[in-house]
């Protein structure tokens, strides 16, 4: 009886993690320089976060950050924080647009332009009130960097709404289900925008 009383929050752990959270499709563009041979998936790699505030350096990217990580080392990066190959650059954020309102409310601070015109703010934190027809735009952005001659060899940004307060407008669902998608037939097409559902 004891035994079977240790086991049923681990089981209740197991059926809730099994879950699938549905999630809207994630909007991708990518940019790379594969026509001019650049070799992609080999060496090792470090990830940052990047931002233009200090204070974005905070537990907020985190999931952002682990999210990439994968990532890279799924498209055959090997992992190594010292002195890698290239850098994973990641900048994140969100907008909060809400139904009484004509235009969106961005929320968090920081930010950047990247080589091809691209970027995004750091989210910190989200108060909605009472209202559900909200929805949260995420977005995640990546560099990434060949700490050789500084050149980008690759940039991409994944952009996905979901219903403000859902599971999937949670931070580290947004995180993965954007890192995914980003990354999906890497190096993608360069200049292609696409929907993964």
């Amino acid at each position: 009886m004891m035994k079977n009383a240790r086991l049923t929050p681990l089981l209740a752990l197991l059926v809730l993690t099994a879950c699938v959270v549905p999630t809207g499709p994630v909007e991708v563009t990518r940019f790379n320089r594969a026509a001019e041979g650049i070799p992609y998936g080999t060496g090792s790699f470090a990830v940052a976060l990047v931002s233009e505030s200090v204070s974005d350096q905070s537990l907020a990217g985190s999931p952002y950050l682990a999210a990439v990580a994968r990532e890279m080392q799924r498209i055959g990066y090997r992992d190594n924080i010292g002195n890698s190959d290239v850098i994973a650059e990641v900048r994140f954020g969100a907008t909060v647009i809400r139904s009484d309102r004509r235009a969106p409310v961005s929320v968090g601070v920081g930010g950047s332009t990247g080589s091809y015109g691209s970027g995004v703010g750091v989210s910190l934190g989200i108060n909605l009130g009472n209202d559900s027809a909200a929805l949260l735009q995420s977005s995640l952005a990546v560099r990434i960097v060949r700490r050789s001659d500084q050149m980008v060899i690759w940039e991409g940004t994944a952009v996905q709404s979901a219903k403000a307060g859902s599971p999937a407008a949670q931070p580290g669902i947004a995180a993965s289900k954007l890192a995914e998608a980003l990354f999906k037939d890497f190096p993608g097409v360069s200049g292609e925008t696409i929907r993964v559902p």
